[in-house]
């Protein structure tokens, strides 16, 4: 059994531990609200780009367009949003591993564009190509920071270098839920299911091309900002949570370790008196 010194260092250790978790806990709340209402005011428009851009594509009918078909090139882009701290539960190895269990995304095929630290290096540890590091992104994102990114892979695509570009990041539905998601940017696809097929065909002035040329690589920097902002509040919101349950955690451990160290102490006090009593029987 651990001396009682033994038991008072680690409760000490313990609560210490329990001070940095509690503090962080209310660090990321106050990030998280700020994140939050930004990610929240900013995705109706995000998703009303979407809307449109499939709303457009499914009537448009066969439009032959270079963002429209998939590259000759055999290699995928993929833009991995994640954190550069750890600290958050499973935020950033989610991400990693819907990466790597994608059957489109092979290792030795696809070109990771990381923002965020943690993502790069746990999949440049399982063999990814990591292109590019855009980690300080994160810190403050910026819609001109996706509008930069937005560029630099479209030119990729339009040189072939890759053939197919993908979004992978963590959506926020609400401050204990983030889920992971992927999105397919290049070549724009419309979604199953589009109930706009069946209206009349648009009409693109002065032609298609031009609208096109236009509008994609703005379509491209909504999504990559909007995802950014919510990877942001799923960030705060996940490291809120792990840091809630780690100071939960360090208050049992230490309610649990100060039951034990006063039954050490009583065992200590209850020999002490033994002992005392036999010497002065043996005295006596």
């Amino acid at each position: 059994m651990a001396s009682i010194r033994d038991i008072k260092r680690r409760r000490d250790s313990i609560s210490s531990t329990e001070q940095i978790t509690k503090a962080m806990k209310l660090i990321s709340t106050v990030k998280l609200q700020k994140s939050r209402a930004k990610a929240e005011a900013s995705k109706p428009y995000y998703d009303m780009m979407y809307d449109t851009i499939n709303s457009m594509l499914s009537k448009s009918g066969t439009i032959e367009h270079k963002y429209l078909k998939a590259g000759d090139s055999n290699r995928k882009a993929v833009i991995v949003i994640t954190s550069n701290r750890g600290l958050a539960g499973g935020y950033n190895n989610n991400i990693a591993k819907l990466v790597q269990q994608d059957e489109r995304l092979e290792a030795e095929l696809t070109d990771i564009y990381a923002i965020g630290r943690k993502g790069k290096e746990a999949l440049g540890r399982k063999g990814y190509n990591i292109v590019q590091d855009y980690s300080e992104v994160i810190n403050e994102p910026l819609y001109r920071d996706a509008s930069d990114i937005t560029m630099e892979l479209l030119d990729a695509f339009g040189q072939n270098r890759i053939g197919e570009i993908y979004l992978v990041y963590t959506s926020f539905k609400n401050t204990v839920t983030q889920i992971p998601t992927i999105k397919k940017l290049l070549p724009v696809e419309m979604t199953e299911g589009s109930d706009h097929a069946d209206l009349a065909l648009m009409n693109y002035e002065p032609n298609e091309d031009e609208v096109l040329d236009s509008i994609i690589p703005k379509y491209m920097s909504s999504l990559i900002y909007g995802a950014l902002l919510e990877a942001v509040a799923s960030e705060n919101g996940a490291r809120m949570t792990a840091m809630d349950s780690a100071t939960n955690n360090a208050e049992e451990m230490i309610e649990e370790l100060g039951l034990i160290y006063n039954r050490a102490r009583q065992g200590s006090i209850t020999q002490e008196l033994t002992e005392i009593i036999a010497g002065a029987n043996a005295i006596s």
